[in-house]
């Protein structure tokens, strides 16, 4: 049992999936103020991405997860794919354009404190999302998410957050902390590769993994992980390289006569 199993609504639908269409309602509500008389316009394509997100993570809760392959492509898509939907779309932004200025200049000075740069660091990012996908399956915390819901779902509450931090540090969009150049950026990416290849390949051979499951459900479930995490990390690096915008030298300063 997951998170999205751990309470229901009406008609039987989990409550935890009616999170997903809230978000998106009051994030199209403040897209829509900006059509106001004196306001830019807000991107389309912005309000799109954080849709699609947001569908992604409403699907995610509602992928039924009995087996490790479910798990996967549950794990799949809140941690990785609704994390890059949502963070293209540009929600800290747009929040920054709702909100009163004073309030907008208070949380950029919060954003500036050195423990938050030090929590956006990609690194950070990639010690708790991939660190917690070798702490899921190489010691007996995957075994007890599977007796105790609560604890299924705070996993899968920290693999939203941690794939949100994740994303945002490598190709966010949104203000924050200053971020590592480029390159830096890249070459941490391909160590979150790395770290996925190499836990999918633990995972297809039975090596050193600690797993409720059968050969051939750790085979797919590896499987789910090798390709679909390719396909989440090839996405991310494509968003890094179309939001960068090399920076400016500095001009020369004028010769005087």
């Amino acid at each position: 049992m997951s998170l999205a199993h751990a309470g229901h609504a009406a008609g039987g639908i989990p409550a935890a999936a009616l999170v997903p269409p809230v978000l998106f309602w009051a994030y199209l509500a403040a897209a829509l103020r900006q059509r106001d008389p004196g306001r830019p316009g807000w991107d389309h394509r912005r309000t799109a991405s954080f849709g699609l997100g947001a569908a992604l993570l409403a699907a995610g809760l509602l992928l039924p997860a009995a087996d490790l392959p479910g798990h996967m492509a549950q794990h799949l898509l809140l941690g990785m794919l609704a994390p890059l939907a949502l963070v293209l779309g540009a929600p800290g932004t747009l929040a920054l354009r709702t909100l009163d200025r004073r309030v907008g200049r208070a949380a950029l000075r919060v954003l500036r404190r050195p423990a938050l740069q030090a929590l956006a660091h990609p690194v950070t990012g990639l010690l708790l999302t991939a660190g917690g996908l070798w702490l899921l399956y190489l010691t007996p915390l995957h075994r007890a998410t599977l007796t105790h819901p609560a604890l299924h779902g705070l996993v899968l509450l920290h693999f939203v957050l941690s794939g949100y931090l994740f994303t945002w540090s490598i190709a966010g969009p949104d203000p924050g902390p200053h971020r590592p150049r480029v390159p830096v950026r890249l070459v941490v990416l391909g160590v979150g590769v790395a770290a996925h290849a190499v836990l999918a390949q633990l995972l297809y051979a039975g090596v050193l993994v600690d797993v409720a499951a059968t050969g051939d459900e750790l085979r797919a479930g590896a499987t789910v992980m090798y390709y679909g995490g390719d396909l989440a990390e090839i996405l991310l690096a494509l968003a890094l390289l179309v939001t960068w915008r090399p920076e400016r030298a500095p001009r020369p300063a004028a010769v005087r006569a």
